[in-house]
């Protein structure tokens, strides 16, 4: 159990409560006191892409894995189950789904979702799923926009076993390898290597246009390769060292799949801003890891200050940006820092994952981080529509914050990841004016996250009767009091 000293929010129970204890942190959120149902929305509202396609509203659901695939990367019952749950969100814009490994060795796990020749079959029925369950909900489906994350783990890659690390680098991080028991000697992938993979891509993103998708995402967030790509300044030859270098992985792969898959989307999920690792004190408090180069510098975040390792720069992000609008990727969506080595960036939490710590700061200041830098970067990309993330720890909360953030402006799309595995009507109440099912709302107990750490399926063990029922529960139960 945490010793948390910050505010739960389950506790809070007015929205002038919540207004002044945002107050007394000093952290500031756009709120709307009133909400707006039906069409008249700002969350209601249709995205028109250049061509005229439209995207129906401005919900998103984010890439949830579930461990849970089988063995050879097709999809299962508790994955089919889990995009049902997408289709009916009432979202009409899905990022990904999954995120699908493009080869085996590139997997986080064994049961990771494959994009292979042998399994477009049971993926393009998964797809099909998804749709044919908002439909049944919502009826129209002209304006839902389907896409599929396409991954390489790099660093984090676990194809064989759940516990066991096979890492792909393309560095020797000095904080990350001694975190992750790297070895100095241990081979970094070769420019020959990189140029071998980008094909791997390509031919990812032709099976996903064959069977149905909008669009495809190269993935670029959470310490993953194409992450990696972007702090790697230190690495010399074509892929390394200048921003150019660094990100010629991506335009690679970018120009591969508009030769070969006209007409087919891009997007890319991005961490827009990372900070060095953190570890847990002996109060098990997150703490920063400190570490400088020979010129004193921190050069392994990208959207971090070298100079001041604790706070962000966003020149470098907002440079990929209009990279990305000048390459023809056309959608990007927001994240921060990675759940490896400081999770508390990427997903506020009141709850940390087994492997974790307790927060270092209030969640919602992490809420606050991902709000506003993603607002600013909004402000550089006219062309790009915008998805943002940390919208999860807002619970009930969470309709005035997104409301506000889209009748702002300051974001195109609220992203929803570990809401959707415990209340996956959340969208579609917002949008009906509906009472929220408090019940339902995800308090961050971070067992979605802790299951996996385990070996053990991801889902809501908590509040999700279907995983509560599951043996895994006792299972998750027993090793968390360990």
């Amino acid at each position: 159990m945490t010793t948390s000293p910050y505010l739960y929010i389950a506790r809070i129970k007015a929205l002038s409560d919540f207004q002044e204890y945002l107050d007394t942190l000093g952290v500031d959120l756009p709120i709307d006191e009133e909400l707006i149902a039906g069409s008249s929305s700002p969350l209601a509202q249709p995205f028109k892409f250049s061509d005229g396609r439209v995207i129906g509203n401005r919900f998103c659901i984010h890439p949830m894995e579930g461990w849970d695939a089988t063995t050879d990367g097709k999809p299962t019952d508790l994955m089919t189950r889990r995009w049902l749950k997408f289709g009916r969100s009432g979202a009409k814009l899905i990022w990904g789904g999954e995120a699908a490994a493009v080869r085996p060795d590139g997997r986080a796990n064994p049961n990771q979702l494959m994009i292979l020749d042998a399994n477009m079959l049971e993926i393009e029925k998964l797809r099909q799923d998804l749709v044919e369950e908002h439909r049944k909900h919502f009826g129209k489906i002209d304006d839902l926009f389907v896409g599929l994350q396409l991954t390489h783990s790099g660093r984090f890659c676990r194809p064989n076993e759940k516990t066991k690390l096979e890492p792909k680098i393309l560095y020797h991080h000095p904080l990350l390898d001694n975190l992750f028991h790297i070895d100095p000697s241990y081979p970094v992938m070769t420019d020959a290597e990189i140029d071998d993979l980008i094909p791997f891509y390509i031919c990812a993103a032709k099976r996903a246009q064959q069977i149905g998708f909008d669009f495809v995402d190269v993935k670029h967030c959470h310490g993953y390769l194409g992450h990696e790509f972007l702090s790697a300044v230190e690495r010399p030859g074509n892929y390394g060292g200048s921003f150019e270098n660094r990100t010629r992985f991506l335009r690679e792969i970018v120009k591969g799949i508009q030769s070969e898959c006209p007409g087919l989307r891009i997007g890319v999920r991005l961490s827009i801003l990372d900070f060095p690792p953190f570890r847990p004190d002996e109060n098990n408090v997150g703490y920063m890891l400190q570490y400088q180069n020979a010129d004193g510098k921190y050069p392994y975040a990208f959207g971090g200050d070298p100079d001041n390792p604790s706070q962000i720069n966003l020149e470098e992000t907002i440079q990929f940006l209009a990279l990305l609008e000048s390459i023809g990727v056309e959608l990007a969506n927001f994240s921060a820092g990675s759940p490896y080595y400081n999770p508390h960036v990427t997903r506020p939490a009141y709850y940390p994952p087994s492997d974790g710590y307790e927060p270092p700061e209030d969640p919602l200041a992490g809420v606050e981080r991902h709000i506003h830098a993603s607002a600013e970067l909004k402000k550089h990309a006219d062309n790009l529509l915008c998805v943002g993330s940390g919208y999860t720890y807002l619970q009930d909360y969470l309709p005035n914050v997104a409301q506000a953030v889209v009748h702002n402006k300051m974001i195109d799309f609220v992203g929803l990841g570990r809401m959707v595995l415990s209340y996956p009507e959340m969208p579609a109440d917002i949008l009906a004016g509906n009472s929220l099912d408090r019940k339902r709302i995800c308090r961050t107990f971070s067992d979605c996250t802790t299951a996996p750490r385990k070996g053990l399926v991801s889902g809501c063990y908590p509040l999700d009767h279907f995983y509560k029922r599951r043996p895994e529960a006792l299972t998750l139960k027993a090793m968390k009091k360990e």
